[in-house]
């Protein structure tokens, strides 16, 4: 089997300011993410824009999969702004009944929808500013949005990125928005369109909440996490989605 891992130079680098890492070594992350997963998708089931957009708002404190579950029917009938308000908080709240929080989140699908209506001729807008402007729709939300539907190499913050940041030393913050600026900024270019995604699954997957599944990693050579209990990478080969 052809190992697709690179020796990080031994010229030695300067660890980047505000993170445990020298730019070879963010580098060489990132580019073992890239050939372990060539095009991530993100696992919110969606039709369309503004189905893609309600269902980020209904993943708030929600797994992916259970979100999934309720939308699946919801959004066969209500796959535009105007179909979901014509739905009426009530019914939407019925179809989301299994997701957290769901009272409030069937009356921000609502009025998000009719925003959308209101002020955007009933199209999802991509613009960050105007994206949060939306009942419901947080910085985190537009990210996503502006990255899976609009093509935009944004940084969207969620538990396992936060987690990540601070257990492994790449951005070492306590907020979402510092952690984002971080990796916004020290992320190569080349890998920004998926760099979000990749570190979600990274942190989905293998670098778990409770334990993190060293043996299963491709980076646990770079990795500086005290929590570490294996230092040689897993094989780098492609995961088929």
């Amino acid at each position: 089997m052809q190992n697709n891992q690179t020796q990080i130079p031994v010229k030695p680098q300067r660890r980047v300011s505000g993170t445990l890492y020298t730019p070879a070594e963010i580098h060489e992350i990132f580019r073992r993410f890239s050939v372990q997963r060539p095009e991530p998708k993100g696992e919110l089931e969606h039709v369309n824009t503004f189905t893609l957009l309600v269902a980020v708002m209904l993943s708030a404190q929600a797994t992916d999969a259970g979100v999934n579950k309720a939308t699946r029917a919801l959004f066969a009938i209500a796959d535009t702004p105007q179909k979901m308000v014509d739905l009426g908080e009530e019914t939407v709240g019925d179809y989301i009944r299994t997701i957290g929080l769901w009272r409030n989140k069937a009356k921000n699908a609502i009025l998000l929808s009719q925003a959308l209506i209101d002020n955007f001729g009933g199209e999802v807008p991509g613009n960050r500013d105007a994206l949060m402007t939306l009942p419901g729709v947080g910085r985190k939300t537009a990210n996503v949005v502006l990255n899976m539907a609009f093509g935009q190499p944004t940084m969207a913050v969620d538990t396992h990125i936060l987690r990540i940041g601070n257990r492994i030393g790449l951005a070492p913050y306590k907020t979402p928005d510092e952690i984002e600026a971080k990796l916004v900024k020290i992320i190569p270019a080349e890998f920004m369109m998926h760099a979000h995604h990749w570190l979600i699954l990274h942190g989905r997957y293998v670098c778990k909440a409770r334990t993190p599944d060293c043996i299963n990693c491709v980076i646990a050579d770079i990795c500086k996490s005290a929590q570490k209990t294996n230092a040689i990478p897993a094989p780098l080969v492609r995961i088929e989605d």
